[in-house]
This record gives C-alpha cells, structure tokens and sequence, in this order.
C-alpha cells in the first residue's frame, strides 16, 4: 500500500519510509526493518525520519521492549479508499526533474 497521494511531494527517501510503514501500519517498523525496507544510507534515513517526525507524520513507540516506528494515522489510506493507479505522466516527470 502507498501513503496518501497529499504525503507523496517530498523527498524520495521520506517517501519511500511513508510507504513501508502503511504496509505495516499496524505494528509499525524497527530502524532495522525500515533500513532493509527503504533504499537509503543511514544517514539519509536517520534525516528521512527525523523530518517525518518533525513534521508530525510518525511516530516512535516503545513496544515489548523495542522501539517501533509507527505512520500518523492521516498518511495512512482509509480501508475503503481505492488504491492509487500507476503513477501518472505528470508524477513520473516530477520524480524525474525533482519538482
């Protein structure tokens, strides 16, 4: 599953880590699951989750005696809502260019 279309016009790495906790947005995601997850240095990532965090679009839970990384509920897609289509023309050009 993707994160809501409104969260996608940010970085490549911010995004892809939106993308793997809606996957998993039940049970959230160890920084170590997220580094097999997400194609991404760890210091792109470590920036990557500390501006999501900033932004207020995670969150970090202790859980069982581990820390799990779990998506703001607003990012994740509503059960009933479609999921999204191919990405289109335009959103191919913008990753492209980095508008």
């Amino acid at each position: 599953m993707r994160a809501k279309r409104e969260y996608r016009d940010r970085a490549e790495e911010q995004v892809a880590v939106l993308d793997a906790l809606v996957d998993r947005a039940e049970g959230g995601m160890t920084v170590f699951e997220l580094r097999a997850a997400v194609d991404a240095d760890i210091d792109r990532l470590e920036e990557a989750l500390a501006d999501l965090k900033g932004d207020g679009l995670i969150s970090v839970e202790e859980e069982g005696g581990r820390t799990v990384i779990m998506p703001d509920e607003r990012v994740v897609p509503d059960p009933g809502e479609a999921p999204e289509e191919e990405e289109s023309l335009i959103d191919s050009i913008r990753e492209r260019f980095g508008l």
